[in-house]
């Protein structure tokens, strides 16, 4: 079997679902392109995820790849209740009531349970229902009321979804059912845990705590307090997810692109990875073509330097699953081919103050890759964090790490640029070059006349110690006989 390796930088994400369910279809899909697997917890049984997750593992056993593993928390889902004659179509201007009344719903009143709401209403505060498609402005409000005018009329229907952009609310981002399924993903094996309903820095350390370093945090950006908070927010968090769906219901669309811009530039000053998610290539659900559009949406999460792109619906419960991950795919490697591709990188890379000697190490490879004849920078790490810095600095040639774990080896496969290898813990640094020599060989990185750079940290086996850079030949006599001293 062929070494597997990506010829592009930025990570895919494919959800799994009812038409990726299979060893074949997930094998199929990891060999296309996708680098780690989202298991969307508002979906299918434990039963049904235990089973996606040993299917992956197996793939991951098979190829002999780490692979990444994602599992997506629903969050709390504020729902109106129920209609007595069926659907209700509300028109520009008249008044609606929504109130704590479980009697069922009409043309002028209905449910809506949630007590929270109504604590931080205000007058003039808008109320989103079914995804925005109809809008409330709030005029009088009370403990258990809030009557409203119509602004955008529709139909509504038994328990629609409910957003309210203007308020910071009461409401804890782990559900019940979030934390029994936190501790499930956990318990299964999982690499990372997607937190949704995020709105303060608190609701992430409350995961954080609950998981006990057994998965590390993505912090889900959905909801107009997340934008507010970012940066107390990441700063707590490991990863970062712009969800724009939600953020375009509850922010003007004009808002997102900014926003996304933004989230992905301070993500990746802290060296943390960022996914940009949401109807990226959304047609692929029922068509084999994506639109212009999309591919231009997704190249633009490219070109800005993002860690990874994700498909939702597409890979999980379309029709060409396979052909959504290989277009993202194809996508990546023609913009990052691209010599404006390099220079857009280049221009957006923040000036990073190197207070550590980590810092300066991987800001040195960075530049000495780029000016000198440097095919690979290769990392060995306990932790990761080294692999991070480096790819922070988005350098123009491919980052490999070496670790002796293969959890980190996992959680890597989400960060931009980084190849993943688990590599037996060595004890000198004479070791340490021979095994990225022979990693950088087998997986086409390098050939015996090229050159790569090797950062670790003396005392080995010791995580945040990244003190060394050195240039190694990749001659044969190196993975025979040891490097010369």
């Amino acid at each position: 079997m062929t070494a597997l390796r990506r010829h592009r930088m930025i990570k895919i994400v494919a959800t799994l679902g009812p038409s990726s369910s299979t060893y074949e279809m997930i094998r199929a899909l990891f060999e296309a392109g996708a680098d780690v697997f989202r298991l969307n917890m508002s979906h299918g049984t434990h039963e049904e995820t235990a089973q996606r997750h040993a299917i992956i593992r197996k793939v991951e056993a098979d190829l002999g790849r780490p692979i990444g593993i994602l599992a997506d928390l629903q969050g709390p889902k504020l729902r109106i209740g129920a209609f007595a004659d069926g659907p209700v179509d509300l028109q520009v201007g008249q008044a609606y009531r929504l109130d704590l009344d479980d009697t069922p719903g009409d043309e002028k009143r209905v449910n809506l349970p949630h007590p929270e709401i109504f604590e931080v209403l205000e007058p003039g505060a808008e109320l989103l229902v079914n995804d925005g498609k109809v809008r409330l402005k709030v005029n009088d409000c009370g403990p258990d009321f809030a009557d409203c005018t119509v602004t955008v009329g529709g139909v509504i229907s038994d328990r629609k979804g409910v957003n309210v952009p203007d308020a910071v609310l009461p409401v804890a981002a782990l559900s019940e059912k979030d934390r029994k399924d936190l501790e499930f993903a956990c318990r299964l094996g999982v690499d990372w845990l997607a937190l949704s309903f995020v709105q303060r820095p608190s609701d992430v350390l409350e995961a954080r705590e609950l998981a006990q370093g057994r998965a590390a945090i993505l912090s889900k950006i959905e909801k107009p307090a997340a934008v507010k908070a970012f940066d107390e927010i990441l700063a707590v968090s490991d990863g970062i997810m712009v969800a724009r769906g939600d953020l375009g219901v509850e922010l003007p669309v004009q808002n997102v692109p900014p926003i996304q811009k933004r989230l992905v530039r301070k993500s990746r000053a802290a060296a943390k990875p960022v996914i940009v998610a949401t109807q990226m290539l959304e047609s692929m659900i029922e068509s084999p073509m994506p639109t212009r559009a999309e591919v231009s949406d997704v190249a633009t999460a490219i070109y800005e330097g993002a860690d990874a792109v994700m498909l939702s619906a597409e890979s999980a419960a379309g029709q060409f699953p396979i052909e959504a991950v290989t277009t993202m795919n194809n996508v990546a490697i023609e913009v990052e081919s691209d010599p404006n591709y390099v220079d857009v990188i280049d221009a957006s890379r923040k000036h990073v103050n190197h207070h550590s000697i980590a810092d300066g190490i991987v800001a040195a490879a960075r530049e000495l890759a780029e000016k000198t004849d440097i095919a690979a920078i290769c990392c060995f790490t306990e932790s990761g964090t080294t692999a991070s810095l480096v790819a922070r600095e988005r350098p123009h040639v491919p980052i490999l790490a070496l670790t002796p774990f293969v959890g980190v080896a996992r959680r890597y496969s989400l960060t931009w640029g980084v190849h993943c290898e688990q590599v037996t813990e060595v004890e000198r640094f004479k070791q340490a070059v021979i095994n990225a020599v022979r990693v950088t060989r087998k997986y086409g990185f390098a050939t015996e006349k090229d050159q790569i750079l090797v950062t670790a940290g003396i005392p080995f086996n010791q995580p945040g110690t990244t003190n060394i850079l050195r240039v190694a030949p990749c001659a044969e006599h190196l993975i025979v006989q040891g490097e010369p001293e």
